[in-house]
């Protein structure tokens, strides 16, 4: 889920090539702090109210889907755009750059989506606390989340560049990336575990 492209990692691509590594860098800490809202949310039991209310869970879970689907037509359609060939961005402040990357990742549909479809389905009673269980599992995701998007912070401008100048690596990176994500999306949409209650 993480190395597929989405508006977090276009963000930071853009942002990196634009301004520079260490702008990079404080784009991705405002993403982090995104992530932090929403392990919050689950850890809190955001994700019961999907066990009671079974159609908001499904309503949730086909947005998702049709969204992954969005970007995976994006990414083949002919004239698509790869996430590695990104647009010019204004140079801003630390703090503008920080806020930016922390909203960016809140109105991430795929975050949201990960959070509350997809997370809850590993969350299993038997084995213990639920709270525990969700943090656990947001923690780990977090974790590789930052590991992979601060090393393509590190190498944006360098894979751009050499992406660039190869238009049929440049083609293969958006239908792999395409691909990936409708097959993503179909399993999201054809997945029938429901979240317990916390």
């Amino acid at each position: 889920m993480v190395l597929t492209p989405g508006p977090n990692m276009m963000y930071l691509v853009s942002r990196t090539v634009a301004q520079g590594r260490r702008a990079g860098m404080v784009s991705l800490a405002g993403v982090a702090a995104g992530f932090g809202v929403y392990l919050m949310a689950a850890t809190v039991g955001i994700t019961a109210v999907f066990a009671v209310v079974p159609g908001l869970y499904t309503a949730v879970k086909l947005a998702g889907a049709a969204y992954l689907l969005w970007l995976a037509w994006q990414a083949i359609r002919p004239g698509g755009i790869s996430v590695f060939a990104p647009a010019e961005l204004p140079h801003d402040p630390a703090r503008r750059l920080f806020t930016m990357g922390f909203v960016t990742n809140l109105l991430n549909p795929k975050i949201a989506i990960m959070y509350m479809a997809l997370i809850p389905q590993f969350v299993d009673p038997a084995v213990g606390a639920l709270w525990l269980q969700s943090l656990s599992l947001g923690a780990v995701q977090i974790v590789v989340a930052l590991t992979v998007n601060a090393l393509i912070v590190l190498g944006a401008a360098g894979l751009a560049a050499f992406l660039t100048a190869r238009p049929l690596w440049l083609r293969t990176q958006r239908y792999l990336m395409g691909t990936a994500l409708g097959t993503i999306a179909v399993l999201v949409a054809t997945d029938r575990t429901r979240p317990v209650p916390a």
